[in-house]
């Protein structure tokens, strides 16, 4: 049977199904669904939660840490090239993960059910042994209990901004402030109803990846906000230039408002291209973000603020602000191009004009050369017609001397001349078509 190396009648096991050929990404496609399974819980349960900003240097030397943390402990780190990673530690789990631009390590232990927020548990990995891979962004600590709602549970809430919302179908409750406590944490309380162990679980990760992404989404507004002013101060230039444009004339002037047109449209494409990434990163994060909340069910409690309500009223204004960035820098790019073609077409006009004007000159130039070579070659043909009739007349003298049988020297002389004018003449005539026809 032909293309054996694709296709086999039978495969290693017996089975009479061909085996193909298997594409080296098919396992990593297939495993990216599994690589961050939800984590069943169990109340009474404490999660803290943290996110680095990392660059590719960071996350190289993160990971070269996490294996020798992990050996240290007796087990084995992430292979090469994983993103994800667990292990037991101090009684819970310890996970790590690493993204494009952020790491984010998660533990969960076990939490007394008496009081909440109480002091963290001492067994957390996140002691003096810890190496930060970057910069910390985002701190979590979310605890999870019982049905047993306590009267107090409020007061561990700014009651300004505190959110309370059912999820899930009213199987569970949630409540934040989004602020940071004493310690830096966000805090999040989560009241199971009836909720499995596997969907507490995946509610848990989808408030953190809720609090992660949300406040990544939000960087995007302070790239937006330092690069309001630049932007403002190139609408001015611009509107500044282009008044320039319509008063100015002459090759020179043109020129230099044109370098300045040009500096300003590499300024504003080198702003534009460094932001392009943090807007669009901010986007994405901004509809993550969205998907985890219509994931969790929400609704508000009666009498509550719901999470979506209180992002949506801060999200949105951001997103619009980069939004209205990008359209700035977008429209300053059109702007700025359509008037450098316009002044460059003028440059280039007063160019054509100038080459004009020097190519008739250069043609005046050369049809008065032209008139002064017939001059020169007129007088050129009677002085060398002079210079050969005076050959002629010594000759003609010398003969008479000698005896020869010649007429008057002067005679032989003037009848020389009109012969000796023709032939020059014709001579330097026929050179000079010759020039002219080559």
């Amino acid at each position: 049977m032909n293309g054996g190396d694709h296709l086999k009648q039978r495969s290693e096991n017996g089975s009479s199904f061909p085996a193909f050929r298997t594409s080296p990404l098919r396992e990593k496609v297939l495993g990216e669904v599994h690589a961050r399974p939800f984590r069943p819980l169990a109340g009474p349960r404490t999660v803290l939660h943290y996110a680095f900003l990392t660059n590719a240097e960071q996350a190289a030397e993160d990971h070269a840490w996490l294996i020798e943390f992990c050996i240290s402990r007796g087990g084995h780190g992430p292979a090469a090239g994983a993103r994800h990673h667990r292990l037991s530690f101090g009684g819970g789990t310890l996970s790590w993960e690493q993204h494009a631009e952020f790491t984010t390590y998660t533990w969960d232990g076990a939490a007394g059910p008496e009081t909440l927020f109480g002091a963290i548990p001492a067994s957390h990995p996140f002691g003096a042994a810890f190496r930060a891979p970057g910069d910390l962004l985002v701190a979590v600590r979310l605890e999870v209990r019982e049905d047993t709602e306590g009267p107090d549970w409020r007061e561990g809430f700014d009651a300004t901004s505190l959110t309370v919302s059912d999820v899930e179908d009213r199987a569970a409750m949630v409540a934040t402030d989004f602020r940071q406590d004493g310690d830096g944490l966000t805090r999040f309380l989560v009241f199971n109803r009836a909720l499995s162990d596997v969907r507490l679980g995946a509610v848990v990760q989808r408030l953190l990846e809720l609090e992660t992404y949300r406040t990544l989404a939000m960087l995007g507004l302070f790239e937006a906000t330092d690069l309001q002013p630049e932007i403002r101060r190139f609408e001015i230039e611009l509107a500044e230039l282009t008044g320039r444009i319509r008063e100015t004339s002459g090759l020179g002037a043109n020129q230099e408002l044109l370098g300045r047109l040009s500096e300003m449209a590499a300024a504003l494409e080198a702003g534009a291209t460094a932001s392009a990434f943090r807007f669009g990163a901010s986007r994405a994060y901004d509809g993550i973000v969205k998907a985890r909340l219509t994931a969790l069910k929400e609704e508000a409690a009666p009498g509550d603020l719901s999470m979506a309500s209180f992002l949506t009223r801060r999200l949105t204004p951001a997103m619009r602000t980069c939004q209205a960035i990008e359209d700035r820098q977008a429209m300053l790019s059109r702007k700025l191009a359509r008037a450098t073609t316009l002044l460059r077409t003028r440059v280039n006009v007063e160019l054509e004009d100038q080459n004009r004007r020097l190519l008739q000159s250069m043609n005046r130039r050369a049809q008065l050369q032209l008139r002064l070579q017939h001059t020169v070659e007129g007088l050129s043909v009677a002085a060398v017609s002079y210079y050969v009739v005076g050959l002629i007349s010594y000759l003609a003298k010398a003969a008479k001397q000698s005896g020869l049988p010649l007429p008057d020297a002067n005679v032989t002389t003037g009848l020389a001349v009109p012969v000796v004018v023709l032939l020059i003449w014709w001579f330097v005539r026929g050179i000079h078509k010759k020039h002219g026809d080559h």
